[in-house]
């Protein structure tokens, strides 16, 4: 198995030279998360990156958390047609009329669930309550949708979520910390299995 560091400092490639991509595959891609808002908050944005890439999501994060609330689902799943429209008319996010209200629809699935439970807890329940250590090498082996994704996208779509592919849900996994699929020569490979044992999965 070829463990050679692909990337920027043995970074993983996709990080790339820039400093926003460097700055969040150094502190939060990989790094598990059991907090019901950030989940909230990051389904909802890798459903806005659907089509487009990350980096400019990442560029308009900040505006993102400002215009929508800081992504209380409460106040999100009030949003009404005036709104929409101020937020089709912002160049600060992705002016996208489908996604927007998919966002207003995602809000409001969201708190039906947590009527019941944790956001945080069904999605680990579903992940499989720890997070999985991948040690792939090459950039090419890591895949982009497996089955626990199509499960758990399929059971969000039943709850009422949009935007959530298995493809979108597996990098919402990435991110997330539910797989660390840093290439084992990456620095943070190791720093986010650390990170892993001491995970308490969410009730």
């Amino acid at each position: 198995m070829n463990a050679k560091p692909e990337g920027n400092n043995g970074r993983c490639p996709w990080a790339g030279g820039d400093p926003d991509y460097i700055s969040y595959h150094d502190s939060e891609w990989g790094v598990p998360k059991a907090d019901d808002r950030a989940l909230f908050e990051k389904i909802v944005l890798e459903g806005f990156q659907a089509g487009l890439s990350w980096i400019t999501i990442l560029r308009k994060r900040d505006h993102f958390r400002a215009v929508f609330d800081g992504f209380d689902a409460e106040r999100i799943a009030r949003y009404d047609a005036r709104k929409i429209e101020e937020l089709m008319s912002d160049p600060g996010i992705v002016r996208n009329r489908a996604k927007i209200e998919a966002t207003i629809g995602n809000a409001r699935a969201f708190l039906e669930i947590v009527e019941t439970t944790s956001f945080a807890g069904l999605l680990w329940e579903l992940a499989g309550s720890r997070p999985q250590q991948n040690r792939f090498s090459r950039s090419d082996q890591v895949p982009g949708r497996t089955e626990t994704s199509q499960a758990i996208s399929k059971q969000l779509k039943k709850r009422g979520f949009r935007f959530v592919g298995p493809t979108t849900v597996y990098a919402f996994m990435q991110s997330v910390g539910m797989v660390n699929d840093h290439l084992i020569a990456c620095p943070r490979h190791a720093a986010c299995a650390k990170l892993a044992k001491t995970f308490e999965p969410p009730a």
